[in-house]
């Protein structure tokens, strides 16, 4: 873990506690980085309730409620399936707020339409859903590294 993203965790946890808010995540290419950046803060169980790892399609299905039409139609890597991601953690954490991340870290797996660093992020903030697209470079550690940083800021631009 960068020091960049362990300070964006303590804000991301200052911010949250003052609201009396609580936050889950759902990760798929992260594997648990964003929960395991959070949890690094001291006094984080306070504001963090869950965090799900759901790498397969079917655990994004099961664990989160994620449709399997939505799957099939848009894939696992898109804004509609991160948005039930992220609304799917919230509400099986009963949190105000849920990232959920679900992109392609490489080295394989990219393709035209979605080649290797493309990385769709879910923020679900106290009942409003967001989700935005990054294309992030590098080898799949930094990507991965990246992705991480980029959720942490993001979610607490949005609160």
């Amino acid at each position: 873990m960068t020091e960049d993203i362990t300070q964006l965790a303590q804000l991301l946890g200052n911010k949250l506690a003052a609201k009396d808010w609580q936050i889950s995540c759902a990760e798929s290419c992260t594997g648990g980085g964003v929960g395991y950046a959070i949890t690094s803060v001291s006094g984080s169980s306070t504001w963090f309730k869950k965090g799900f790892i759901t790498y397969s399609n079917e655990a994004k299905q099961d664990l989160l409620g994620v449709s399997e039409d939505t799957l099939n139609l848009h894939g696992a890597v898109s804004a509609a399936t991160v948005e039930e991601m992220a609304t799917g953690a919230a509400k099986h954490a009963n949190a105000e707020v849920a990232i959920a991340i679900s992109g392609i870290a490489g080295p394989d797996g990219g393709t035209p339409d979605k080649p290797i660093g493309t990385i769709w992020f879910g923020f679900f903030i106290n009942g409003q859903n967001i989700s935005q697209k990054q294309l992030i470079s590098g080898d799949r550690q930094a990507i991965r590294i990246k992705a991480i940083e980029f959720a942490l800021s993001n979610t607490l631009k949005l609160l």
